[in-house]
């Protein structure tokens, strides 16, 4: 019989054998972060307006969205860094604007999108910043802190960079330091804006594989903001699918990934098919290069191939000239819409008032 290991201990449960993850409703209530009508923006720009979504408790939650849909607005807004210009979020039924800094700070984490290291600060320094909201008046490190703090470290792939400047470590190295502060904060919650930036491949697997494991042996509610579709398909218990700062649709990944789905949120043509690996909704994206196209010049579907859209629409565009050609500050041929070609012939006129043209061998000095 082969045994799991898991970097995380599991939380412990008279009911249950050793060694086995109890559910997450055996350590009791879990906490609940939910939006009500919230209606988040910057500078006068709104982007999330009257959004309600809950978080399933002790669940795994990946949103995704195109760019500036409103993902990480969203994650701001839950975490109180950002402050809602209407409604509320509501951390177990009470406004998380009425929790004092310290105890929220202890119920909910988040690691921001970009997140920036005071200069010349180390790895561990960093890590060990976490542990701030656990901390007494004199912010003096204790044991549980150091333990807390290596235990982080260790499982991120980070121990060996504890001394080193955050500022000279690689992108990826810097990432996973970040990440290690997040779990030293040991949160009920733990919001994460794109953590797998910067990492390749396996980094990526590795930290949602970690993540996966903190929240199936610590009940932790975890929720994800991730670009990569497939991979937010395989990790998620609850997906969220955003547009345009509005849900389009909540629930389970095999009941939101459809090819009408993603061409609805992302306006990209796909085929969903199932991952041989995690028997997930797999979206394999078909891009205008790889459409079959038949020799009649209609693609396979019965639909005509995608052309580019001229600034400024379709009525912007001189017949008979592409568009693109115009962008390159041609004058004349955006005026007149003509080709600049000079013609060639016996019916080419000089233009009025230009000399007479001459043959290459008058020209020939």
């Amino acid at each position: 019989m082969t045994t799991t290991f898991s970097p995380f201990p599991v939380r412990e449960d008279p009911m249950t054998p050793p060694g086995v993850s109890p559910p997450p409703s055996s350590a009791g209530p879990e906490p609940t972060l939910r939006a009500e009508a919230v209606t988040l923006g910057y500078d006068g720009r709104t982007v999330v307006e009257e959004l309600t979504v809950g978080l399933p408790p002790g669940r795994i939650t990946v949103i995704v969205g195109a760019n500036a849909c409103g993902k990480s607005t969203l994650l701001r807004g839950m975490s109180r860094l950002l402050t809602p210009r209407g409604g509320a979020v509501l951390l177990d039924g009470t406004s998380i604007h009425r929790y004092p800094a310290k105890e929220l700070a202890r119920r909910v984490g988040l690691l921001p999108q970009s997140p920036v290291a005071p200069d010349a600060v180390t790895a561990v320094d960093l890590v060990t910043r976490g542990r701030y909201p656990h901390q007494g008046f004199f912010q003096q490190t204790t044991q549980q802190d150091r333990d807390a703090v290596a235990e982080a470290m260790v499982v991120t792939g980070t121990l060996d960079l504890a001394g080193r400047p955050v500022d000279e470590l690689s992108g990826g190295q810097r990432q996973r330091v970040w990440i290690a502060m997040a779990l030293a904060q040991q949160t009920d919650i733990l919001l994460l804006d794109e953590p797998t930036t910067y990492l390749d491949i396996a980094h990526q697997i590795e930290v949602l594989d970690l993540i996966t494991d903190l929240n199936r042996n610590r009940g932790t509610t975890i929720v994800l903001v991730l670009h990569d579709v497939n991979l937010a398909s395989r990790y998620a218990d609850h997906l969220i699918a955003m547009k345009d700062g509005a849900v389009v649709a909540e629930g389970a990944p095999d009941a939101i990934l459809t090819a009408e789905r993603v061409r609805e949120v992302f306006g990209l043509e796909a085929r969903v098919l199932t991952d041989p690996v995690s028997g997930t909704p797999m979206v394999v994206p078909v891009g205008r290069h790889h459409r079959p196209v038949s020799p009649i010049g209609e693609t396979t579907d019965g639909t005509a191939p995608e052309q580019p859209v001229p600034p400024g629409g379709p009525d912007a565009a001189v017949p008979g000239v592409p568009w693109a050609m115009r962008r390159l500050g041609d004058d004349r041929l955006a005026s007149t819409g003509t080709p600049t070609r000079t013609p060639t012939g016996s019916d080419a006129e000089p233009p009025t008032g230009a000399a007479p043209a001459r043959s290459h061998e008058e020209a020939r000095p």
